[in-house]
């Protein structure tokens, strides 16, 4: 992809790999538009990148997706690749029953639903565009799931196969599609969490995203680290040891969630 020429859209911008993707492609020369929901947050990302611009949307929410839709094309008429970056990862019990089916279906409306809405909208423009991109971000969790985080785990399975049949489908048109998948990230995801990750486990956000843009400018399908490679081929070798292990972080958060 010829980032620096492009006019890029990024889901969830104001924070974590979407504010360092902002950071970064900005340092491509590349023109970055970042949403997110809180007008605090994206105050804060435009202080610190003034280059950006910013919009107050809410993947979750069809009817922002569509004002969100003609904000954007009407000042932007050059936009070319969409970032479905926004997401939402909880540690939840699901005999937990203080959660309303509003709260359980959370993580379904932001990660799978918000990023299926956001493609179907902007589609029709850029098929329009001479060259133009999306990129859904997934989960090394997609590959095998995260008991401690199970509808985060399914909507990041969900988007990898969505985005296999949304390149099938479009392998004919000038749109590329491209899976973000990381493995564990520093970022602000994990701050409310009553079970913190082993820093050992996680990597830095700027390392992730310098990686991801490398393969980007080589349009490499699969933009990941090379641990994440691992974890795709253990999860086909040996697919229960991988559960099983995750599944010991479960048991220590049934325990801390008991406190």
């Amino acid at each position: 992809m010829d980032l620096k020429n492009s006019t890029i859209l990024i889901t969830g911008g104001t924070s974590g790999i979407g504010l360092e993707l902002a950071k970064q492609l900005t340092e491509k020369g590349a023109s970055i538009i970042v949403t997110g929901r809180n007008p605090e947050t994206l105050k804060t990302a435009k202080e610190k990148f003034p280059k950006i611009h910013t919009f107050l949307s809410d993947v979750s929410d069809s009817k922002y997706i569509e004002q969100l839709y003609k904000d954007v094309i009407q000042q932007f008429p050059n936009l070319n690749i969409i970032i479905n970056n926004a997401g939402l990862m909880r540690l939840i019990d699901l005999q937990d029953t203080t959660l309303d089916l509003e709260n359980i279906n959370r993580e379904i409306a932001t990660n799978l639903s918000g990023t299926v809405q956001m493609v179907h909208q902007f589609l029709p423009h850029l098929r329009k565009q001479k060259s133009s991109a999306i990129v859904n971000v997934s989960s090394a969790i997609a590959f095998t799931s995260y008991s401690s985080a199970p509808i985060y785990s399914a909507t990041k399975a969900g988007i990898h196969a969505y985005t296999q049949a949304l390149r099938l489908q479009l392998e004919d048109t000038n749109v590329q599609v491209f899976e973000m998948i990381p493995p564990g990230v520093n970022t602000n995801l994990q701050n409310d969490w009553v079970m913190q990750p082993d820093p050992r486990m996680m990597m830095d956000v700027d390392k992730f995203v310098n990686i991801v843009i490398k393969q980007l400018l080589k349009d490499k399908k699969e933009l990941k680290p090379f641990l994440v490679g691992i974890i795709q081929i253990v999860s086909r070798m040996i697919p229960s040891t991988l559960l099983k292990f995750g599944h010991r972080e479960f048991k220590k958060f049934k325990e801390l969630n008991k406190k």
